[in-house]
């Protein structure tokens, strides 16, 4: 008979295997180099739509990395749904500052769903005269060549392209769990699920030919999910395609972060992707270290081994595999690191139960709520 012991023996080795083969995945796909050669579409004309809502750390140099794209011929379409949000004078200023990168800026809000950012992109959707579009963030910061690496993994068979956010320039210990939660943990477990043939749009960044979104039902079909990249991923597999990620993401420079706003933005996040995706998000609940330490602490009892050598052992190998994914992606690596993720997987247990709290989020100042089997519902609008 197969005892406790046996199965939580078995867990461990398979939660590690696992593990290891999704840090191996992550860093041959970042070792890796897009190439635009690989597209079948060459350097076509793009237009960039850039939603903004509010000022965020880094505002200028997100907003501006626009202006310094590497490409042919590109045209920038910033969006804001009022014209006296904060971030408006600095997309004015930088617009004025580059005359001559096609660039403007469009006010106003279409109330299209209950998702305020597709709102403010319906607008720019509508005006872009390229036939390739890519909504990428404000808190983005796009490469020069971010374009020829969007473009580059778009084959045949392909709906969607996105680039994953990488967290970068933490300047304190909690923005350092969220580089541990972006970075090695979301960014690996989604080139795993495109290494699988289950790839997900982010809407961080995303690249759509306008004519095939069309073919689907327009713009509106975004509405159909409570997150625009969740009905993207829905909108490409129903088309029988597939959405691809760039070989090495792009970077969302992050600043301060403090407990509450990480809470609340992972909290965010694993909501919707219980809505979105229930059947995938189940899985989570096995997700990090801390099972696979509960079930190694067990073992070592039992057969009296080091509880302290056996947990320290699987942290080393855990996190140290983390960590050379991060030092070999060029992702953010400091001395607070391992902490960082040790406490992320500390908080990943919690995470998973409140994500069955309830249905509400805010999200940039606007509460909201994702509702099983419609789109997510605009609870009330509260103070920025």
């Amino acid at each position: 008979m197969i005892t406790f012991i046996d199965w939580a023996a078995i867990y461990c080795t398979v939660a590690s295997v696992t593990h290891l083969v999704s840090v191996g995945i992550a860093i041959f796909r970042c070792r890796r180099r897009d190439a635009a050669s690989r597209a079948a579409v060459g350097s076509p004309p793009v237009t960039l739509l850039r939603p903004i809502c509010g000022v965020e750390p880094f505002c200028a140099d997100t907003l501006g990395s626009g202006f310094r794209l590497d490409y042919p011929e590109l045209e920038i379409i910033f969006c804001a749904a009022r014209g006296d949000d904060p971030a408006v004078a600095i997309v004015q200023r930088l617009i004025a500052d580059h005359p001559l990168v096609p660039a403007r800026l469009l006010i106003g809000d279409d109330r299209l769903s209950a998702n305020p950012k597709l709102n403010n992109l319906v607008k720019g959707w509508r005006a872009a005269r390229h036939k390739w579009i890519v909504m990428a963030d404000s808190n983005v910061l796009l490469p020069v060549d971010s374009l020829q690496r969007l473009l580059g993994r778009w084959l045949p068979d392909t709906g969607a392209v996105s680039s994953l956010p990488i967290g970068s320039r933490p300047a304190n210990f909690w923005a350092e769990v969220e580089c541990a939660f972006l970075n090695t943990h979301a960014a690996r477990f989604e080139y795993a699920s495109e290494a699988l043939g289950f790839g997900f749009a982010q809407g961080k960044t995303m690249l759509f030919r306008r004519d095939l979104v069309e073919r689907a039902g327009g713009i509106g079909v975004l509405a159909a999910d409570r997150a625009e990249d969740a009905a993207a991923t829905k909108m490409v597999r129903a088309a029988g395609r597939r959405v691809r990620l760039v070989d090495q993401p792009f970077e969302q420079p992050l600043g301060r972060r403090g407990f509450a706003e990480v809470w609340s933005r992972q909290v965010r996040w694993a909501r919707l992707r219980r809505h979105s995706f229930f059947w995938l998000f189940l899985p989570e609940s096995l997700v990090g270290s801390a099972l696979p330490t509960v079930c190694l602490a067990a073992i070592a009892a039992e057969r009296e081994f080091s509880i302290a050598g056996s947990v320290g052992l699987l942290f080393g190998v855990w996190f140290g595999a983390e960590a050379i994914l991060a030092h070999c992606a060029g992702w953010h690596l400091s001395w607070r690191t391992p902490a960082a993720l040790l406490v992320r997987d500390l908080i990943l247990p919690a995470l998973w139960i409140a994500s069955w709290a309830g249905s509400g989020f805010v999200w940039r100042g606007t509460a909201m709520r994702a509702e099983r089997g419609g789109a997510t519902e605009f609870a009330a609008d509260l103070p920025a």
